[in-house]
């Protein structure tokens, strides 16, 4: 039996280490924004079929050099600039049209995105969080019990913590995409902590004299390699999305970080937090008891 309760300090103390080096990026430096929420501009242009995209960036960063680039359609080119103005826009596109002797309809839209909206979609945003994280501490406090629900509204915020902080530390641009990948590694880490607090019950009821933290330590071992093997099957697949379909990278990528710290929060953060929880409240039942 693996003995996993008894290390929650080591636990605890990696992913601490994490979210405060994360959260000092975010106090002193901030998160890297994208267009999405404080504005700006995105192009799209029409490039044709064999072009190189590290060539196409050359050019273009020479002149936007904030410039976040992608794929649509793997034959257009999209460019998204909070610095991006008409002069810009075509300075670039003379620039394209020069290089892959391209004419005027090439240049596909170019469409203003207003800071307002991003204000708006950021409170969206977070209230999205919020009423998901809410629900779900609702759902889980009905199917087990209070302790089980805040355990895993704890590792939650882990995840989203953990998210945040990669993308604090280097610099990658936040649009919404990431939001969009935040609320799925939600849903994800949440069925991961259920099948492993489900073991749990089961075992309380079944090992009515042993302590909580041989309890945990029995489910978290009956439970590991089902969670591992699930989580690796499903990074598999999204690694593999965002190595080839580079047109959703801003979307996989959040998700690569969020499954694999949700499948470490399952097991090591949840877990601990409910025998914390569950000791205290023990304890409380013995004072009164006294």
């Amino acid at each position: 039996m693996l003995k996993i309760i008894e290390k929650t300090k080591l636990w605890f103390a990696i992913s601490s280490i994490i979210i405060i080096v994360g959260l000092g990026f975010i106090f002193t430096r901030g998160l890297n924004f994208g267009i999405d929420f404080k504005g700006g501009t995105k192009v799209i242009i029409e490039l044709g079929e064999g072009f190189n995209k590290p060539e196409v960036d050359d050019v273009v960063k020479k002149i936007v050099p904030d410039a976040t680039t992608n794929l649509v359609e793997k034959t257009q080119y999209e460019i998204k600039s909070k610095n991006l103005n008409s002069e810009k826009v075509s300075e670039v596109f003379k620039a394209l049209k020069e290089k892959y002797n391209l004419d005027d309809k090439a240049l596909l839209s170019q469409d203003e995105i207003g800071e307002s909206i991003g204000n708006e979609l950021t409170r969206n945003s977070i209230l999205a969080l919020l009423v998901a994280c809410i629900a779900m501490l609702i759902y889980i406090a009905i199917r087990f019990e209070m302790n089980y629900g805040i355990a895993a509204v704890i590792a939650l915020v882990h995840d989203l913590l953990i998210t945040l902080s990669v993308f604090a530390i280097f610099n990658i641009p936040v649009n919404t995409p990431f939001i969009a990948a935040i609320l799925t590694i939600v849903g994800y880490s949440m069925n991961d902590t259920i099948v492993i607090f489900d073991r749990i019950r089961e075992n309380v009821k079944n090992m009515r004299r042993v302590s909580v933290e041989e309890i945990a330590n029995k489910s978290l071992t009956q439970t590991m390699s089902r969670s591992i093997n699930t989580t690796l099957t499903t990074l598999a697949t999204i690694v593999a999305v965002n190595i080839f379909v580079p047109t959703v990278r801003e979307f996989s990528f959040p998700l690569i970080i969020g499954i694999a710290a949700g499948a470490y929060s399952s097991i090591f953060i949840a877990s601990p937090v409910w025998v914390i929880l569950k000791n205290r409240k023990n304890n409380k039942k013995e004072v009164v008891t006294a």
